[in-house]
C-alpha cells in the first residue's frame, strides 16, 4: 500500500498513520495522487486487476500488490478498503486484531534481562 502511494503520487504526500484500540490496530496510508474511480475501486483488491488496466497507462504493476494484502489481512482476521476520490487522492486502511500480553514495561524488562 505505501508502494502504491509513492508510485501513484507525483506531487503532494504520502502519510502512515496507526491507531490501537479495543484490541484490534487500524493503519492507514494516506496519498494526494490521481485517486480512484468508484468502479474502480469495486474491483482494486482482485488479482490481476487495476484502477487502469488500459494497454497505454501510465503506471505498471502486476494488480498482484492489493490482492496479497487483502489475503494476508483477512487471514489475520482483519478487514481492509480505501476511501478515494477521482483527482483527490486515496486512504488505504486494514484492521488487525491485536492481544496485549504485557505491558511496555515488562517487555523491556524481558528485553534488558536477555542482554
Amino acid at each position: 500500500m505505501l508502494a502504491n502511494g509513492v508510485k501513484f503520487t507525483e506531487r503532494g504526500s504520502v502519510t502512515v498513520s496507526a491507531t490501537a484500540g479495543d484490541g484490534w490496530v487500524t493503519v492507514s496510508v494516506k496519498d494526494t495522487g490521481v485517486g480512484i474511480t468508484p468502479e474502480a475501486q469495486s474491483y482494486i483488491f482482485d488479482e490481476f486487476r487495476q484502477a487502469d488496466s488500459s494497454t497505454t497507462r501510465k503506471y505498471g504493476g502486476t494488480g498482484l500488490g492489493l490482492a496479497i494484502s487483502k489475503r494476508l489481512v483477512t487471514l489475520h482476521g482483519g478487514r481492509i478498503w480505501v476511501d478515494s476520490e477521482p483527482g483527490q487522492g486515496s486512504t488505504f486502511h486494514f484492521t488487525l486484531p491485536v492481544r496485549v500480553h504485557q505491558t511496555v514495561e515488562a517487555v523491556l524488562a524481558g528485553t534488558a534481562a536477555r542482554r
